[in-house]
């Protein structure tokens, strides 16, 4: 079953330094659906290891499989807008709206 149109919580509003985690899910696709994050238009990296990613000054930590986008201690450079992609390799990916999320 291909997925729906997943649902996004993005805050809108968000203090520095504090934990944010912005969710991504949708509920019809089988198999379940892996979720990617965009930010402005481009796909967010998945941390795989302590070098590369710290290397590209990643922040947060993307969980393909929950479609959670974790950030432990958000910056102004965390502003932008956001939106997820849900993909089960049926039918067309489906994307949310985009929110913008103001840090």
């Amino acid at each position: 079953v291909a997925p729906t149109t997943p649902v996004c919580g993005v805050p809108s509003s968000a203090m520095t330094g504090t934990v944010v985690e912005l969710s991504c899910k949708e509920t019809e696709g089988s198999p379940p659906s892996e979720y990617q994050w965009y930010k402005n238009g481009v796909a967010l990296l998945e941390k795989t290891g302590t070098g590369s990613a710290r290397a590209a000054n990643i922040t947060y930590i993307m969980n393909k499989k929950s479609g959670t986008l974790l950030f432990n201690t958000v910056t102004k450079n965390d502003t932008g807008e956001y939106f997820c992609e849900a993909s089960n390799g049926i039918g067309l990916s489906q994307k949310c709206s985009v929110k913008r999320m103001q840090v």
